[in-house]
């Protein structure tokens, strides 16, 4: 058996196993009306922004943001069509997005994809603060106002490099960042930043919404600047 039939034999297991975990778990009494189905993490933050969201979306999410499955793994998983899943998924990222609004800096040149990017950031609920095209204008941005989270593409206008400009950023703050790229390459010299999150241009905006939301989900210090908290759908 070749390299790609075994990954595919044991991702079909990972599968199956999950899908009979789940019927077995929900078959339960004691849990026909507990919505606390969790993983284990020592993340507070994460855990109790976990809490707050709907059990079966909180399980469809949790299969594609911590198992890493895909969204047809997550519908067989959950015995349920892909599209049902995707919708899932989509309200859980609502759902995180509620908890978790936050203020957004894009640091991006080309002036098309930035407001792509202000585009998917606002209709997640999040503000933009500020929309870089430079190292020099994204320390600015900060300075003025302080992101809790960074969008970053790595080759910018004046030829200054994205990359720098979020070290420097990390050097005075802990903000999550999410880098957007057409040179993932160019994270292999094991210089710093390392990237938590690398999305490749061109991005699928389902995709990239989906990053967002683990990126602020898993964040410690996850924290909404300034925009009231709206209230959480509990289940």
């Amino acid at each position: 058996m070749g390299k790609g039939a075994k990954d595919a034999a044991g991702a079909d297991l990972r599968v199956s196993l999950y899908r009979l975990f789940l019927k077995v778990w929900g078959s339960m009494p004691v849990n026909e009306h507990v919505d606390q189905f969790e993983f284990v993490s020592d993340e507070q933050g994460a855990r109790r922004n976990l809490d707050a969201i709907t059990l079966r979306p909180r399980i469809a999410f949790l299969l594609s943001a911590l198992e890493g499955f895909k969204t047809e793994e997550v519908a067989r998983a959950l015995d349920c069509s892909t599209q049902e899943a995707a919708s899932l998924i989509d309200t859980a990222s609502k759902e995180i997005t509620q908890q978790i609004r936050t203020n957004v800096l894009i640091i991006e040149d080309e002036p098309f994809i930035a407001l792509d990017l202000q585009t998917l950031v606002e209709e997640l609920g999040h503000r933009v603060v500020g929309v870089a095209r430079t190292h020099r204008e994204a320390l600015e941005a900060v300075a003025k106002e302080r992101p809790g989270l960074i969008l970053a593409d790595i080759q910018l206008a004046d030829g200054s490099s994205g990359l720098e400009a979020v070290n420097q950023i990390l050097g005075d703050c802990s903000v999550p960042v999410i880098f957007i790229t057409a040179y993932p390459e160019r994270f292999l010299t094991g210089a710093p930043p390392e990237p938590a999150f690398l999305v490749t241009k061109p991005f699928g905006v389902d995709s990239l919404k989906a990053v967002i939301s683990q990126a602020l989900f898993f964040d410690r210090k996850s924290h909404r600047t300034g925009i009231p908290r709206a209230p959480v759908a509990v289940g």
